[in-house]
């Protein structure tokens, strides 16, 4: 699977998720949680907040930062995913250095949009999720319900009271 076809596949099984009424943080979860099962589901080792190529500031450059997910996968490059919310030229900078060594980055980006595209070669997956009140909810797309007849349509009257 190419990068544009995998950032495709999980852009459609995140398409799937739902959930109303959640905090920033458990957003963030279920979207992690989504993400690993997207992995298992294409049956990679799935590693959650796995060790970057990218050392993290001083005072802590013996230690690395991290990626929200990871996978390994038979006959072709790790993905790495990031989650996020916000916009953060770190993790850009993170992802670019994962592409540097050869791994696929993806950018879960979520939240109410629109979504700035990374640099190249990271690809992008949006996840638009609607914010009320500091609470975040993503639902199905629904079409609106019809509430009368096409423009045009002759609507037939009914007698009322309805029969039983």
């Amino acid at each position: 699977m190419d990068d544009d076809a995998l950032a495709a596949s999980l852009a459609a099984h995140l398409g799937r998720l739902t959930f109303v009424d959640r905090s920033a943080a458990e957003a963030t979860a279920l979207l992690v949680d989504a993400v690993a099962g997207w992995g298992e589901a294409q049956g990679f080792r799935v590693y959650r907040r796995a060790a970057s190529v990218v050392p993290l500031p001083a005072p802590y450059q013996d230690r690395h930062s991290v990626v929200d997910v990871a996978c390994a996968r038979t006959g072709g490059r790790p993905v790495v995913i990031e989650v996020d919310r916000t916009d953060r030229r770190r993790t850009v900078e993170k992802l670019l250095a994962e592409c540097d060594a050869g791994r696929v980055a993806l950018w879960v980006r979520w939240g109410p949009g629109p979504f700035t595209a990374p640099p190249p070669p990271i690809r992008l997956v949006a996840c638009e999720v609607a914010v009320r009140h500091h609470r975040h909810s993503r639902l199905p797309a629904r079409p609106a319900p019809q509430h009368s007849a096409p423009a045009g349509a002759a609507a037939e009257p009914v007698e009322l009271p309805l029969p039983d």
